[in-house]
């Protein structure tokens, strides 16, 4: 992994496998959330990255959080930006970072960062399963439940489930695997109030925007939140929302079309990257490189997915 880059105003402070935070070098409660381009597959950053995925995850998630504090027409649901949700027009008539953050990001960063209120993070991965698939698919064949919920029988990958599920997973210390939990251990871990907040909060996101992306000819098959409070103790979605790396989206007509599960189920995110190497890797030592046709593949997917949502 590459070192972060030192930028003018904000000292670094911790580094995912995507993306970057720094704090303002003069003190305060914002935070600056950067989006690099680095791809990772099975627990490694992979070589080279995705040209332009920063900026892609960063526009998209801003889109997001506009469309869901009363964009979309529902109620206005808190997030961390430091300002305002209303977005201006980017340089290619997208969404943009509001205009009153923009002289607090570094011009380097421009595009794929945003400034963000600090909030106390809670442990609780916010996964919602609207469709079976991945690893729910993998479960249901075995037992019949997906993270332990029962499901009817007779269904296939890739089947809308008959309501969508809350699946919570905890949120692993750095370098450690998340683990599914029970809405009981959600409980366990954030109280009940608060565990039942988080339930219904996310399901509420993930019906509306699975509403929206039906809308633009997509299926939003699942997605994961996360949430944090502020010194009030509101509850507020942070991090990204809705973006090809925390959510995996179907094309509409070929779902109802395919005639096998890969037409059906080609989502808009890095599943390319990842059949490729585990066609090419044992997951022993150091990954191989991606080819330039796998890293353009994947870009445009990306693309892709980014220009059917926000289109009219």
């Amino acid at each position: 992994m590459t070192s972060p880059l030192e930028l003018p105003g904000w000292r670094h402070v911790y580094s995912g496998k995507v993306r970057d935070l720094y704090v303002p070098e003069d003190g305060g409660d914002r935070m600056l959330v950067v989006a690099s381009d680095r791809v990772s597959a099975f627990d490694h950053v992979l070589s080279p990255g995705i040209p332009e995925k920063g900026v892609l995850l960063t526009t998209l998630s801003l889109w997001w959080f506009d469309r869901l504090a009363g964009g979309d027409g529902g109620r206005s649901i808190p997030n961390h930006l430091a300002a305002s949700a209303v977005l201006t027009d980017g340089p290619d008539g997208g969404p943009n970072t509001p205009d009153d953050l923009q002289p607090l990001i570094p011009e380097a960063v421009r595009g794929r960062a945003m400034v963000v209120r600090s909030l106390e993070m809670l442990p609780v991965e916010c996964v919602v399963r609207g469709y079976l698939t991945g690893s729910g698919w993998a479960e249901y064949r075995a037992q019949g439940t997906v993270c332990g919920i029962p499901l009817p029988e007779g269904l296939s990958d890739g089947d809308r489930l008959p309501e969508p599920l809350f699946t919570p997973a905890y949120k692993a210390p750095m370098g450690e695997h998340d683990e599914n939990i029970s809405f009981e251990q959600t409980v366990e871990l954030v109280g009940a109030d608060r565990a039942a907040q988080l339930r219904d909060l996310s399901l509420e996101i993930y019906a509306r925007a699975a509403r929206t992306a039906e809308a633009h000819g997509l299926i939003l098959a699942d997605t994961k939140f996360e949430f944090g409070v502020d010194g009030a103790g509101v509850l507020t979605l942070a991090d990204e929302v809705l973006t090809s790396d925390s959510s995996r989206y179907w094309d509409a007509k070929a779902w109802r079309t395919g005639t096998t599960p890969a037409e059906r189920m080609a989502s808009f995110d890095k599943q390319i990257v990842r059949d490729w190497l585990a066609a090419k890797w044992d997951k022993n030592g150091t990954p191989p490189e991606l080819p330039p046709e796998i890293v353009e593949r994947t870009a445009a997917r990306y693309r892709e997915l980014l220009e059917l949502l926000t289109s009219a």
